[in-house]
């Protein structure tokens, strides 16, 4: 997340995210104050002031957050974007990113996620968007690992599990017992192919020891976790061996093989918008025999009667 900005980079793209908080958040440009301030460096960049809006415009479409830059001219002079804000700390800046004359500082801002997830979009927006940044006609993959067990979730503020509950944390009841919840991390791993996530798996929680301790962690006792998931714990208290799995995604596979951009245009019978498959005409109405037959009763609101 901090070199690319996501957990399922495209590594045909040469662009790196760099951390400029501590030369640019005092800068006096108000959205990097008291924030995380990420950057990606665009060597020799040609681009209009057009496309840059463009591209600016583009990454707040698809990040929800605004991007910021400024340029180091061929004369070594700051231009554009905030550059009056950080021409007081020229120097610094320079020299911590690595500048060069010709050069395209694009930058992002927030918390910690926020601002490396937006620099992640920025990172797959250049790449896409301008010539010199990315290979073309190859594949290139990557295994992702190291998966943090838990996280803080942005809704609730409270922890949370990150991805797999029923993952093996790494050190097992020990690393539950003594670490720092956020500090967990989880034997969870991906295997991602040109930015796209082509199969995910990890290591089963097979102990149910271990696993009423992880749920504990996030406020589920052992009566909740015999509720909400017995066939699982019941197997386990078996005696399940260790074990591992992964699930591969053949129809993301064939997209890439295809050179296509949506899984949509290899799958036969694609859904729509509003979750729809035309060719199958489903969703469909159903019968009250179909119903009765799989014991589902149609309630009618009464608010709704008494409304009309």
């Amino acid at each position: 997340m901090d070199k690319y900005g996501s957990d399922k980079p495209d590594l045909r793209i040469s662009l790196i995210v760099q951390d400029a908080t501590d030369v640019l958040a005092d800068c006096g440009f108000g959205p990097f104050a008291g924030n995380k301030v990420k950057a990606v460096v665009a060597e020799n960049f040609t681009g209009t002031r057009k496309q840059i809006d463009k591209l600016c415009a583009d990454i707040e479409v698809v990040s929800g957050q605004k991007a910021y830059y400024f340029r180091l001219d061929e004369n070594g002079e700051l231009v554009g974007g905030i550059a009056k804000f950080v021409q007081e700390h020229k120097d610094a800046v320079v020299k911590a990113l690595g500048l060069k004359n010709g050069d395209f500082v694009a930058l992002a801002a927030g918390d910690l996620k926020t601002a490396q997830k937006t620099a992640g979009v920025i990172r797959k927006a250049i790449g896409n968007s301008f010539d010199g940044y990315m290979k073309k006609e190859c594949y290139e993959f990557c295994w992702i690992v190291d998966f943090p067990m838990y996280e803080i979730g942005e809704e609730s503020g409270e922890l949370e599990f990150c991805h797999n509950p029923f993952s093996m944390p790494q050190g097992g009841a020990e690393a539950l017992d003594t670490m720092n919840p956020l500090d967990i991390l989880a034997y969870q791993y991906d295997l991602v192919c040109n930015g796209v996530e082509l199969s995910s798996g990890a290591v089963r929680n097979h102990d149910p020891e271990i696993m009423i301790k992880a749920f504990k962690l996030v406020g589920l006792g052992e009566d909740d976790v015999k509720a909400k998931f017995p066939a699982m714990y019941n197997a386990f208290c078996y005696g399940a061996p260790p074990h591992a799995g992964i699930a591969p995604g053949v129809d993301r596979m064939v997209m890439l093989i295809a050179g296509e951009e949506s899984i949509r245009e290899i799958i036969p019978f694609p859904m729509n918008k509003n979750a729809q498959d035309v060719m199958m005409g489903a969703p469909a109405t159903v019968t009250e025999k179909q119903l009765r037959e799989v014991h589902i009763k149609i309630v009618e609101d009464k608010k709704e009667e008494d409304t009309e």
